[in-house]
């Protein structure tokens, strides 16, 4: 009867052998437990069912849950591949993920706001109360990512980039890391506006994390073997990543073909279109469900005038407002190299950042919170206003400067921006001025931090200054015509910071996420325009961008990044940095020199000489293989040779000793090959692999 009950679980299986090997282990599982079961079965058949064997009756429900999953796998099969069912997960995941760190983060500031509000009348406990709150919580998250995967600290997109390309990381892909990211990040973000940081650049390499364990398991349903996870599922997560954090699906896989991907296949667009939209609706949704929104809508709403956005003389404020945030990006980006360099170089803050990151993290976070402290300098600069609601008040589109001057009338962001009493130009200048080199100091901070939000408020502080400056201008008699009276300042805002982060950088992407994350596509030329102009005076001089100058400081192995560093170091010749000759056979191998070659080579691919006089090389030969033909031969007892048993694979890509670098590696990337012969005039010089090519592009990044 147990033989009976139970092959009813194996008759679907029949038909399906390939997919029954992954619940195999579901019954080994269910074996394991059947002497613990026995007993408690035997109890509960003599009290309860004394006619029906419990523990039939569990093996039949078992067997009929496996067909019914056997079924449902052929069922989903049948309508398209696993790995689309594994982009809506991840779509759906990721944005579970954002929407529940952002919760978090609410939750976080809201009671920081209230302690504070609560100690009004007391100067000193207000103090307190701001400046250890976020010092705590960055000591908390720098130490506790140091101590748990110190892989998890800074903002992660200098290492997708690394390991999109080609180079393994396992490291930055495990699920510690991800685990202590997300947890030191909801502590970055609770910080406040005080650190100035954002979260796109970790989510990004936490959407990667998450990518890389789906993609794994589409791997194991769909039964091939892989011993690296699936690239197209972690270019997909890098999109899904942006677009889980805005809520805007084209500007995410945009960014994820612009900054992580050296060389992005058309294959990619669809999955990254598919799950980017999946993620920004979910994230969407949630937030409609949580009472946040009214309806599936842009994240800040904005109300400009669409009947006429901007005049066409205006099209020159937005050009010169490019070439603003070019110049101000250039001086930003200097601010920055020059303090990785100053930190990788000087004794205290190598120490500090080597044994003590707690302590240098709640350090600093204290002086930059006491800096912001409202009855001191932050004053002057809207320090009690969220990222999101500075972002949100710079993108108001009524005039600060017209209403300043009449008391009756007050908008809201003009009572935080002008509460002293002193011009909204003096306060926007303040905030600009200041938040420079707070914004260079606080990337210094050992914790999981994003930078891209921080640069995008800044840019819109620098267009609103602007925008406000005109508004001023039209004012005054006699300046300027009377058609200027109706600038909207929050245009000029929203150009400013596709521009800037744009500029900073080198993408386009943030001119797409200008428009998704209000809505505003009247203004989306102007704001192509001056994010061109930015990103033009920027790149010229080969200057670095923001996340090639993490990557050379971090020493990573991107060739990409060395490129903007030393435009030389790619152009070595592949024969100079080849490492110690690979292991080859001859032809004419026997069983011993094919035993030696499989003990002391890893490689996948061993390559395949006429002989060991004229290392001509004929091709490789497949590891698998080369096992196989030890085993025919042990079992046989026969001293055969290798070109008797296996066959030789030719070579479709051969490379020079005279090959650059950076061809080697475009050619890898382009290819998708594992390993790349290396021959000159036929003969094998050596080859290379992403290990060797990692090995290749560290010695490189030594001499920068």
């Amino acid at each position: 009867m147990n033989q009976q009950l139970l092959g009813r679980g194996h008759k679907e299986s029949k038909d399906c052998l390939d997919f029954s090997h992954n619940f195999e282990l579901l019954r080994k599982f269910l074996c394991m437990w059947e002497k613990s079961l026995c007993r408690l079965t035997i109890c509960i058949n003599g009290i309860f069912c004394p006619h029906i064997g419990l523990r039939y009756r569990f093996y039949w429900q078992v067997s009929v849950f496996i067909e019914w999953l056997l079924k449902l796998r052929l069922c989903f099969g049948a309508m398209c591949g696993i790995e689309w069912y594994g982009y809506a997960t991840l779509g759906i995941l990721t944005a579970i993920l954002s929407f529940l760190m952002d919760l978090s983060v609410t939750k976080l500031l809201r009671a920081h706001q209230w302690l504070y509000m609560n100690l009004e009348g007391n100067t000193l406990l207000q103090f307190l109360c701001w400046t250890l709150y976020p010092a705590c919580l960055c000591a908390f998250a720098s130490s506790f990512s140091h101590n748990i995967c110190p892989f998890s600290t800074g903002s992660g997109i200098p290492e997708v980039r690394t390991m999109l390309d080609g180079i393994e990381m396992p490291h930055y892909l495990s699920l510690t890391n991800m685990f202590t990211k997300f947890l030191g990040l909801i502590c970055t973000l609770a910080a406040g506006s005080t650190v100035f940081l954002g979260k796109v650049g970790p989510f990004v390499h936490l959407s990667t994390m998450l990518g890389a364990y789906l993609g794994n398991l589409c791997t194991l349903i769909k039964g091939n073997k892989k011993e690296t996870a699936d690239a197209e599922m972690l270019v997909v997560a890098a999109a899904v990543g942006v677009a889980s954090c805005f809520g805007a699906p084209i500007s995410g896989v945009l960014f994820s073909v612009e900054v992580t991907c050296s060389h992005f296949a058309l294959k990619h667009y669809c999955p990254c279109f598919f799950s980017a939209a999946l993620g920004a609706l979910t994230f969407r949704l949630f937030s409609v469900w949580s009472g946040d929104g009214e309806t599936l809508q842009a994240l800040f709403k904005t109300n400009f005038p669409t009947a006429l956005p901007f005049y066409p003389m205006e099209i020159l404020l937005f050009a010169f407002l490019g070439l603003l945030c070019g110049a101000v990006s250039c001086l930003y980006l200097f601010c920055h190299r020059w303090i990785l360099h100053f930190t990788k170089t000087s004794p205290v803050f190598i120490k500090m950042l080597t044994t003590e990151k707690g302590l240098y993290s709640g350090l600093v976070v204290f002086f930059l919170a006491s800096l912001t402290f409202p009855y001191s300098a932050g004053h002057y600069m809207a320090s009690k206003y969220t990222m999101k609601q500075l972002l949100g008040s710079l993108l108001d589109s009524r005039q600060w400067s017209s209403q300043s001057h009449n008391a009756s009338v007050q908008v809201e962001p003009l009572l935080e921006w002008s509460s002293s009493g002193i011009s909204i130009f003096h306060s926007l200048a303040f905030f600009l001025l200041m938040k420079m080199w707070m914004l260079v100091l606080a990337c210094t901070l050992p914790l999981p931090a994003g930078y891209f939000m921080p640069v995008f408020v800044y840019g819109a502080a620098i267009g609103r200054l602007l925008g406000e400056g005109v508004v001023y201008l039209s004012s005054t008699e006699g300046i300027l015509g009377q058609q200027w009276k109706s600038v909207n300042p929050g245009g000029y805002a929203l150009a400013g910071a596709a521009a800037f982060s744009g500029a900073v950088t080198h993408t386009l992407s943030p001119v797409l996420l200008a428009v998704e994350l209000t809505g505003q596509f009247s203004h989306a030329v102007p704001i192509l325009l001056c994010t061109l102009l930015a990103n033009a005076l920027t790149r010229s001089g080969n200057r670095s961008s923001f996340y090639d100058a993490l990557s050379i400081s971090k020493r990573l192995p991107h060739l990409p990044s060395l490129v903007k560093a030393c435009p030389r170091l790619p152009s070595t010749l592949i024969g100079q940095v080849l490492g110690v000759k690979s292991v080859w056979l001859q032809k004419a191998a026997g069983p011993a020199e094919v035993q030696l070659a499989v003990n002391t080579c890893t490689d996948g691919q061993i390559p395949v000489v006429d002989s060991h006089e004229s290392q001509i090389l004929l091709g490789f030969v497949v590891r698998s293989e080369l096992q196989m033909f030890l085993r025919h031969c042990s079992t046989q007892g026969l001293e055969e040779s290798l070109d008797e048993v296996c066959s030789i694979h030719p070579t479709s890509v051969l490379l020079s000793p005279h090959n650059t670098v950076e061809e080697a590696h475009s050619i890898l990337s382009l290819v998708g090959a594992q390993t790349l012969f290396v021959a000159d005039k036929g003969r094998l010089v050596g080859h290379v692999t992403w290990t060797e090519m990692k090995r290749i592009i560290e010695s490189l990044a030594e001499e920068i």
